[in-house]
């Protein structure tokens, strides 16, 4: 099983940047998650809808041209739109894909970069989402949550560590949630597992090179219940092409997908 997690930061323009070829003749998947969708079902490019005959789910924000996630699978799941958070449920950040014994989640954090005020909203979603996150754990069924966390956890994720400190996706109170979801409910980084080399990015400013300097931040993640986590053979951040300011983050799995039934 491939599961392929990326936001297009406006699915318009990576259409336009070759995506829809990209995932219709390039790398073969089962699941791919997109993030900051920006557009409305009906707004979706033709070749994104339903990309090599996919089943397609969209949750776009309530808000045009903001926000939004998406998922195409080749199995089909039983879906659920939101996680019971109105404020965050408005701006389309969460699309749950129920295979049966496995859950695939597209999912977009908010980013704080923008003012205090996007700040305060970020840290309201970390204070609504831990309880769904523990929930999740109690199903006892295998979970795979896919998409932009806006959170570098540790100083290797990201190139100039030392200066963010102080930075929305790089605060104290940002890498002690994440690190809650890594030891306290024992989620699993699935890219850490399988790859621990530093100066693996998702994500890269478009100011001052930062792409062509590979000054860059993981920001993107694939994180897991252990066994499925467990069955991570190969990852990859695939950079031969861009199709939006992240890149595809490319995880393989030993593992069959199946549908919902």
């Amino acid at each position: 099983m491939r599961i392929v997690t990326l936001n297009v930061n406006g699915i318009r323009s990576a259409e336009r940047k070759g995506l829809a070829h990209w995932l219709t003749r390039g790398t073969p998947w089962d699941v791919v998650c997109l993030q900051e969708i920006k557009a409305a079902s009906d707004d979706v490019p033709t070749p994104l809808r339903a990309p090599r005959r996919a089943h397609a789910a969209f949750f776009p924000a309530q808000q045009k041209g903001y926000a939004g996630v998406a998922l195409y699978s080749r199995a089909k799941p039983r879906v659920v739109h939101g996680f019971g958070a109105a404020e965050f449920d408005r701006e389309g950040r969460y699309l749950e894909a129920d295979f049966g014994e496995l859950v695939v989640i597209s999912l977009y954090l908010p980013s704080g970069s923008s003012g205090p005020h996007r700040q305060a909203s970020k840290f309201r979603f970390l204070d609504a989402f831990l309880p769904h996150l523990a929930s999740l754990r109690r199903r006892r069924r295998e979970i795979v949550l896919c998409g932009d966390w806006n959170i570098a956890h540790r100083p290797i994720d990201l190139r100039n560590w030392r200066s963010n400190q102080k930075n929305s996706g790089f605060l104290p109170e940002e890498r002690e949630w994440l690190t809650r979801v890594f030891d306290e409910l024992g989620f699993v980084d699935v890219f850490r597992r399988v790859d621990p080399r530093p100066e693996q990015y998702t994500w890269w400013s478009n100011r001052g090179q930062a792409w062509a300097k590979n000054v860059g931040w993981r920001i993107d993640y694939q994180i897991a219940t252990p066994g499925i986590a467990a069955k991570a053979r190969a990852a990859a951040i695939y950079k031969a092409k861009r199709f939006s300011d992240h890149a595809p983050l490319v995880i393989d799995y030993d593992y069959e997908l199946r549908g919902a039934g």
